[in-house]
């Protein structure tokens, strides 16, 4: 009933002294969390999030117009890269005075508060193995690929 940010307004901001972490339970990669906390505190952001780049491949060709149907481009079969959030943020303190308690908050619409108000937000970007597991054919794949790179997921095992 909160969304996937609004618990955060359960943290008491006066329990709370350091740079956190908070990441998605449906999350399986070789992020280096070290690598992204060091990124954060050099970024000198509010918050930063782990981004992956994605590609959509557009099986037809793309159609670019104007206000008056005239046509301006057209892109056949194009890929459209673009960066998605991994499930993993890492936040200031701060962050808490834009979480209203007990309200629903999803955490693009906190991003947006953020920026709304004047803050730095920064991507991390990551290319190595990411794997979201909300869906079951990608649950699948990734049980799987911890099999395959069990030594990358737990290099210590």
């Amino acid at each position: 009933p909160l969304g996937t940010a609004g618990p955060l307004s359960l943290i008491g901001a006066s329990d709370l002294n350091d740079t956190f972490l908070v990441s998605n339970g449906d999350v399986l990669t070789t992020l280096d969390i070290r690598d992204l906390l060091t990124f954060h505190r050099e970024s000198g952001a509010i918050a930063t999030i782990a981004t992956h780049e994605r590609s959509v491949h557009i099986d037809l060709g793309v159609i670019q117009t104007n206000g008056d149907h005239t046509i301006k481009g057209y892109i056949e079969k194009p890929d459209i890269d673009y960066l998605v959030s991994m499930g993993l943020y890492v936040f200031e303190p701060r962050v808490l005075a834009y979480v209203p308690y007990g309200e629903y908050l999803d955490f693009p619409d906190l991003v947006k508060k953020m920026i709304a108000a004047g803050e730095r937000v920064s991507a991390y970007p990551f290319s190595g193995y990411w794997q979201d597991l909300g869906r079951p054919d990608d649950y699948e794949q990734a049980n799987i690929d911890f099999e395959q790179m069990r030594s990358d997921f737990l290099p210590e095992d």
